[in-house]
């Protein structure tokens, strides 16, 4: 059993503090710019709630382990930018992911669940979902990643993935051929830039299950 968490949902069908991902699930699914984040505990929770979202964005529960000299050379996270991010069950290959403004927390778009994928898959769709949905509307926001594997799979054009094809992954495999794709087809002038989690915390687009 992991530790319990409590959940702060700023924006959504409907906000509070709720004690568990299922009930917080329920408020936030569905709801488009849903604005929600975990904390270890209910106190820490109401705090952030009657507060605004954006000064808990990359704040972790978590003391960094880093020196002041280090954090002042990574410095903060971009704040217009998009922020990507997966989730994998290890037991069922259930995956989905999701692209948010790194500023408000705000839902571009969300994807899944996919059977019979990984974390890394997830990740590496994500980025280059993040892309093609920057080309579309014409924006140049940089993009942050948590994955440093997904950003080697991105510039390599290539997801080289150890998860093998079966009958309950065709579509996710389908997705992973189009974006192989795309990249090989389409050029970016975003920067795709890797989110420095010992220092900001979390990324924004966490699903908030770890």
């Amino acid at each position: 059993m992991g530790q319990k968490k409590y959940y702060a949902v700023w924006r959504g069908n409907e906000t509070g503090v709720f004690d568990s991902w299922a009930k917080c699930r329920q408020a936030v699914e569905g709801f488009n710019g849903a604005i929600y984040k975990s904390f270890p505990t209910e106190d820490m929770a109401w705090e952030a709630l009657e507060g605004n979202y954006a000064d808990y964005i990359g704040k972790d529960k978590h003391q960094s382990r880093l020196t002041e000299g280090e954090l002042k050379k990574i410095g903060r996270p971009i704040p217009d930018s998009i922020s990507v991010d997966a989730a994998c069950s290890g037991k069922t290959g259930r995956m989905e992911y999701q692209g948010v403004d790194t500023k408000s927390g705000a839902r571009f778009f969300k994807m899944g669940p996919f059977e019979g994928g990984s974390n890394n898959i997830g990740e590496f769709l994500a980025i280059v979902h993040a892309l093609a949905w920057c080309k579309k509307h014409n924006i140049k926001r940089p993009v942050y990643t948590d994955s440093r594997t997904a950003l080697a799979w991105v510039r390599n054009k290539k997801a080289r993935t150890k998860v093998e094809p079966s009958g309950k992954n065709g579509e996710l495999f389908e997705l992973i051929k189009r974006a192989e794709n795309w990249l090989k087809n389409n050029s970016w002038d975003n920067q795709l830039l890797k989110w420095e989690t010992e220092a900001w915390g979390e990324i924004p687009a966490d699903f908030g299950r770890k």
